[in-house]
C-alpha cells in the first residue's frame, strides 16, 4: 500500500515497482494540487494499480483498505511538501503531515495485531520524510542519522512531528518501522512549483527566472529512480527501527543549478533573439528562514544496504530537461489549473 503514490516520489516509486517487480500496488492518494493522474496514465488499465482517491486521515477509509487488501508493507509519501506553500498557510502541513501520519500509524498498528505471526514478521511501515528536519549546515559537515533535529519551516516541523511519531510507534507499540531521509529530488513529474521544474518552465516561456537571494544556498541533488532504488532497499533489507539518509552527493548552489538549466536550454531551444538565457536570471528577496545549506551523508545506506546513487547531477538535470522539453502537455495541464508559476512564501 502506498500513500501519496499520485504525487512526484509516490508516483515514481509506483510505476518502476509495477514495471521492475510486478508488484501490487494499492495507491491511496487525496490529489490535492500536486497530486496528479496523469502521472499514472500508463498504468491506467493495469489490475496491478489500484488508485483509491481518499486521504490518509480518514481512519474508516484506511482501515478498510488494509482489511480488504492485505498489504505486507505501507510506504508512506503523502505529505505537505513545498516550504513556500507551509509559509503562507501552515495549517494544511499540520493536518496532513502530523495528524494524518498519526492516524496511518494508528490503523498499521491495529491491522499488524491482527496479522499472524508469519505476518507479523514480514510487514513493515516505512516513513518517508526530507533532510529539512536536521536544520541548517555551515560551511562543511553533513547531515547523519544521528544529527539532532532542528527543523526551521513549518513543512519541515511538521516532518520532524512525523518522523518522532513514526520512531514512537516503534519504540512504544513494537510496529516494524523505517524512515528514510532523503535529500532534493528532481526528475521526471515533479511538480512546477519546486526549482528544476519551475526554472525550466519559466525559462521556455521567456519569464524572469527568480533566485532566492545570493543564489549561494546550497542543497544535495537526489535523482528521483536513485531515491526510489534505495526506499526499495530499505524496504527489503533495512533493520526496523533504524533511519537511514539518502543523498545523490551533488551538492550545488542554486544558481549553479539555474545555469546548469540555462545552458542546457541554449544547446536545445535556444531563444529566437539569440540571447543567452541566463540573462532571464533575477536575483528576488530572499525565502524567510531559508536554510542555507544541506548535505547528506548517506554512509549508513551505502555500507548496511549496498545502495549507491546511480545518477550523477550532470547526467540526472540532462534528462530531466529533455524529459520536461517533450512533456508540455503534462506542465500545461497543471499550468491551466490554480498555479501559474507565480511566487510563493514571501509572508513574514
Amino acid at each position: 500500500m502506498v500513500t501519496g503514490g499520485a504525487g512526484f516520489i509516490g508516483g515514481n516509486f509506483v510505476l518502476d515497482e509495477i514495471a521492475r517487480h510486478g508488484s501490487r500496488i494499492v495507491n491511496l492518494d487525496a490529489l490535492t494540487y500536486a497530486g496528479n493522474l496523469d502521472s499514472l496514465d500508463s498504468l491506467r488499465d493495469d489490475d496491478r494499480h489500484i488508485f483509491v482517491h481518499g486521504s490518509i486521515g480518514d481512519r474508516e477509509q484506511v482501515t478498510r483498505l488494509l482489511r480488504e487488501h492485505r498489504p505486507d508493507a505501507i510506504v508512506n509519501f503523502a505529505a505537505e511538501s513545498h516550504v513556500d506553500r507551509s509559509i503562507d498557510g501552515p495549517a494544511a502541513f499540520i493536518e496532513t503531515n502530523v495528524v494524518g501520519t498519526l492516524n496511518l500509524l494508528e490503523c498499521a498498528r491495529d491491522y499488524w495485531r491482527e496479522l499472524d505471526d508469519a505476518g507479523k514478521q514480514t510487514f513493515r511501515f516505512l516513513h518517508v520524510s526530507t533532510d529539512e528536519v536536521y536544520g541548517s549546515l555551515g560551511e562543511t559537515g553533513a547531515f547523519t542519522e544521528s544529527t539532532p533535529y532542528a527543523p526551521n519551516s513549518p513543512y519541515s516541523a511538521s516532518k520532524a512531528a512525523s518522523d518522532h511519531l513514526v520512531r514512537a510507534f516503534h519504540h512504544t507499540y513494537g510496529l516494524p518501522v523505517l524512515t528514510t531521509n532523503c535529500s532534493n529530488n528532481y526528475g521526471p513529474f515533479q511538480f512546477p512549483e519546486k526549482l528544476i521544474p519551475l526554472i525550466i518552465s519559466r525559462a521556455v516561456a521567456g519569464e524572469p527566472l527568480p533566485v532566492y537571494g545570493d543564489g549561494r544556498n546550497v542543497r544535495d541533488w537526489l535523482f528521483v529512480l536513485d531515491h526510489v532504488a534505495a526506499i526499495r532497499a530499505v524496504l527489503e533489507r533495512g533493520r526496523i527501527g533504524e533511519v537511514y539518509n539518502v543523498g545523490g552527493e551533488a551538492e550545488r548552489q542554486n544558481i549553479e543549478v539555474v545555469g546548469a538549466i540555462c545552458a542546457l536550454l541554449d544547446a536545445r531551444r535556444p531563444r529566437e533573439d539569440g540571447a543567452p538565457r541566463a540573462s532571464q536570471i533575477a536575483f528576488v528577496t530572499d525565502r524567510p528562514g531559508h536554510d542555507r545549506r544541506y548535505a547528506i551523508d548517506c554512509s549508513k545506506l551505502k555500507r548496511e544496504l549496498g545502495w549507491a546513487p546511480a545518477v550523477d547531477f550532470e547526467s540526472g538535470i540532462a534528462q530531466t530537461v529533455d524529459w520536461y522539453l517533450h512533456h508540455q502537455s503534462w506542465v500545461q495541464k497543471i499550468l491551466d489549473g490554480s498555479y501559474r508559476l507565480q511566487r510563493l512564501g514571501q509572508a513574514a
